[in-house]
C-alpha cells in the first residue's frame, strides 16, 4: 500500500471513529449530565416579550355564571400583563371545570411564558412541565384544535432547551405535527407563526451529528427545516401583529445570519418605532439597537467597496486644447 493510500485509509477511520464517539456521547449524555442546580436568589428575569392577550375571552353558554366571570377576569389580567394573576385565575376555573378547554391552553401558554423568565432550571422545568400536562389535557379535548396544537408545541419546544442532546432532538421531532396544525387551523394566531418559523430555522442547522443521530435513532431528520420557509413564516408572523418586538428581533437575526444585511436593517428601524410597552419589551428593543450599528457598519463598507470596483467615468475632452 503506498503512503498516500495508507493516508486516505488512516484519516477515514479516524473520521469514523470520531462520529461513533460523537454518537456514542450524545446517547450518554443526559446520564452524564448533572442535575441543574439552585441560583441564589431564584428571581425571574425578563427575557421574552409578553405576546398580548385576546381582547375578549370566548365565553360558553353552558358554562355557569362564576366560571364566566372568572374566565373574563382571567382575560383582563393577562391584557394587563399580569401573567401569574391571570395563571392563577386559570387554575380557578379549571379546578371548578376541570375540561374547560380556553383555561387549559391559556394556563398552557401562561406557563411557558413565566417559566422562561427565571434563570434556575428547576423553577423553568416546574413551569415547562406543568404547561405540558395543561396543553395534553386541552388535546385530549380537541385533538385537532389550533390553540391546544399550539400549546403543545410551544410546551415541548420550550422543554427541549432543558433536555440532554436525545431529549432535544426528540422533542423537535414530537412537535413538527402540532406546529404545523396550529398554523393550518388558527392561520390568524400570529405566536403559532412565529414558533413555526423558529423551529424551520433550528432543524435547518442541525450540526453533522445531530443529522447523523436522527437517522440512525429517531427515524430521519424532521422534513420541513428550512432557513427560507422559517423567514417567510416570521414575516407572516410580523403582518399578523407588526408591533410585537419579538418578531422583528427573530426575523432580523434570520436575515442576519442568511446575509441579508439591508433586510435587517430595516426590520431593526422599524422595530426603533416601535414603543415598548413591558419589562421584557424593553429588553428586546435595547438588543435591536445593538444589534443595528454593526449591521450598519458592515453595509456602509460593503457600498464602499463596490463603489471602488465601479468604472469611473470618462473626463470631458478639452475643448481648449482642441482650439
Amino acid at each position: 500500500m503506498s503512503a498516500h493510500n495508507w493516508l486516505i485509509t488512516g484519516v477515514r477511520q479516524c473520521w469514523q471513529y470520531c462520529l461513533l464517539l460523537g454518537l456514542l456521547l450524545l446517547w450518554v449524555e443526559g446520564a452524564a449530565q448533572p442535575p441543574p442546580r439552585e441560583r441564589r436568589g431564584g428571581k425571574p428575569k425578563a427575557s421574552r416579550p409578553r405576546p398580548p392577550a385576546p381582547a375578549r375571552a370566548p365565553l360558553r353558554e353552558q358554562d355557569p355564571p362564576t366560571i364566566r366571570q372568572a374566565v373574563t377576569e382571567a382575560t383582563k389580567l393577562e391584557a394587563a400583563f399580569k401573567d401569574s394573576e391571570a395563571l392563577s385565575q386559570f387554575q380557578e376555573v379549571l379546578k371548578l371545570s376541570p375540561g374547560h378547554y380556553y383555561s387549559l391552553w391559556q394556563a398552557a401558554v401562561l406557563s411557558v411564558r413565566i417559566g422562561a423568565r427565571y434563570s434556575d432550571e428547576t423553577r423553568k422545568s416546574a413551569y415547562f412541565d406543568a404547561a405540558r400536562d395543561y396543553a395534553d389535557r386541552a388535546l385530549l379535548l380537541q385533538p385537532e384544535g389550533g390553540e391546544s396544537n399550539y400549546a403543545v408545541a410551544l410546551a415541548l419546544f420550550n422543554q427541549a432547551t432543558l433536555r440532554n442532546a436525545r431529549g432535544r432532538l426528540k422533542a423537535y421531532r414530537d412537535l413538527r405535527s402540532h406546529v404545523y396544525l396550529a398554523t393550518e387551523r388558527r392561520p390568524d394566531l400570529p405566536d403559532a407563526w412565529q414558533l413555526l418559523g423558529r423551529w424551520q430555522y433550528r432543524v435547518a442547522h442541525y450540526n453533522l451529528l445531530e443529522r447523523v443521530f436522527s437517522k440512525l435513532a429517531l427515524g430521519g431528520v424532521p422534513q420541513g427545516g428550512n432557513s427560507r420557509a422559517a423567514m417567510e413564516s416570521l414575516e407572516k408572523a410580523r403582518r399578523l401583529d407588526p408591533g410585537r418586538l419579538q418578531f422583528c428581533y427573530d426575523l432580523a437575526r434570520m436575515y442576519s445570519y442568511q446575509g441579508r444585511r439591508q433586510m435587517a436593517i430595516a426590520v431593526l428601524r422599524e422595530a426603533a418605532r416601535i414603543p415598548p410597552i413591558t419589562s421584557d419589551d424593553l429588553v428586546v428593543s435595547r438588543l435591536c439597537q445593538q444589534m443595528l450599528p454593526p449591521l450598519v457598519r458592515k453595509d456602509l463598507r460593503r457600498q464602499k467597496r463596490e463603489a471602488r470596483r465601479l468604472p469611473r467615468p470618462a473626463s470631458p475632452p478639452d475643448t481648449l486644447a482642441n482650439k
